[in-house]
């Protein structure tokens, strides 16, 4: 299965696939195509309604810019991607490493609010293997970010194991909601069988406000979980039992691709969110002395940010 660390070199798609869909605040038709690139280029994103100079924004931990309602990457010319980790979980969760993601908007389409639409979109655009080695970020030591009433840490795995092991609790002071835990060990289960159909969720008394501001203005009961004062708002009810839990958990897998390559380690996180997440990688990247990066199994170096982007897509 792709998740497993049984794949040694690159990836990307075998072919270009497209879709089109709403933003979920913009609330604007989004045109997106997700093509194939070339080993070591990563994810990155390319703005078609931009000019070509300023356009690549590549998909990176410290490129985010904004963390309310969703991730945000900025490039140096101050042009943003939002919205963008529910296709980068799936990106993760199909084992690909490398694509160039082109879209006519500032946003990814929420599609129905999940990950799903887009791992079918890349599993019928197929996956190619790269003759260069699969970069893997191994955890040495402990890092952990404290926000408030939210906790998340990362360690390394214990001996023997390779892979990423997600366990996450939140913690909703609503009935509905509740306290919901769980475990992912994506070194036994895919991301497609556990999380890539749970959708994303708001609360109906919050709509009103968020729109007066310009979010959610996509939002609808197609690509959104809403939680009235009572029940669920959305006819088919929900997907899961616990499906608040998989989508958190589905964001978190979202976010911690920013860090350019797939994790070998332990998260552990309690009430999670976008702005916890990435500040967990910046802490992780600023000790280099808490991981390593592994080419095949061979350290390659601390990171560096690569400089590739613009030399291959300009």
């Amino acid at each position: 299965m792709q998740n497993k660390q049984e794949i040694s070199h690159q990836t990307t798609i075998k072919n270009k696939i497209s879709c089109e869909g709403i933003g979920l605040h913009s609330g604007g038709l989004v045109n997106m195509t997700i093509n194939p690139a070339p080993a070591g280029s990563g994810i990155i994103f390319k703005r078609l309604d931009i000019p070509a100079d300023k356009s690549l924004i590549p998909a990176r931990f410290d490129a985010v810019c904004e963390t309310n309602l969703g991730t945000k990457i900025r490039n140096e010319h101050g042009v943003t991607v939002a919205t963008i980790e529910h296709l980068m979980a799936a990106i993760w969760g199909v084992g690909i490493d490398n694509a160039l993601i082109e879209l006519d908007s500032s946003e990814v389409p929420i599609m129905d609010g999940s990950s799903e639409p887009f791992v079918f979109m890349l599993e019928c655009a197929g996956i190619t293997n790269l003759t260069a080695p699969r970069r893997t970020l191994r955890i040495i030591k402990p890092v952990e970010i404290r926000e408030g009433n939210s906790f998340i840490r990362i360690s390394p795995n214990k001996e023997g194991d390779t892979g990423l092991l997600l366990n996450i609790e939140i913690d909703f002071n609503h009935t509905i909601i509740g306290k919901q835990i769980a475990t992912y060990d994506f070194r036994d289960v895919t991301f497609k069988q556990t999380i890539s159909r749970a959708r994303t969720f708001g609360f109906e008394h919050e709509v009103s406000a968020l729109r007066s501001i310009g979010l959610a203005l996509g939002g609808s009961l197609d690509n959104a979980i809403v939680v009235g004062k009572e029940k669920i708002l959305n006819q088919e009810g929900l997907r899961y039992d616990n499906e608040f839990v998989r989508h958190k958990a589905l964001d978190c897998v979202g976010d911690l691709f920013l860090a350019g390559m797939r994790i070998d380690g332990v998260v552990d996180c309690l009430r999670p969110g976008h702005a916890i997440n990435n500040n967990l990688l910046r802490a992780l990247f600023a000790d280099d002395t808490a991981y390593l990066i592994e080419n095949d199994g061979e350290i390659a170096s601390t990171f560096q940010v690569p400089a590739v982007a613009q030399n291959i897509y300009a």
